[in-house]
């Protein structure tokens, strides 16, 4: 997370510089925390109660000695580059 806007960056970090895709930046507001439902595992994860904030959801996994999940709903929208069209994502607020 980037603490000085807040936004998360997606970016990838193990990537060399040509190859390392564009970073996109995911305002906290279209994030969602939840915990996992119980007896999931990380292989193979269920959500379960969606957590208000980033904040709330990092004590509640702590207490608990489980992990949180954050998801970002993206929808696919069409962009013109000059003449060129391209499909890019667009962040959907949550409801």
């Amino acid at each position: 997370m980037n603490g000085t806007n807040g936004a998360i960056d997606t970016s990838t970090s193990g990537c060399d510089r040509n190859s390392r895709r564009r970073r996109a930046e995911v305002p906290l507001e279209n994030v969602r925390y939840f915990l996992p439902k119980s007896g999931t595992s990380s292989d193979s994860p269920e959500l379960g109660q969606e957590i208000g904030t980033e904040g709330e959801a990092l004590v509640q996994a702590f207490k608990s000695g489980q992990v949180f999940y954050t998801v970002v709903a993206w929808r696919a929208v069409p962009e013109m580059n000059g003449s060129e069209p391209k499909i890019v994502k667009q962040a959907l607020s949550p409801t």
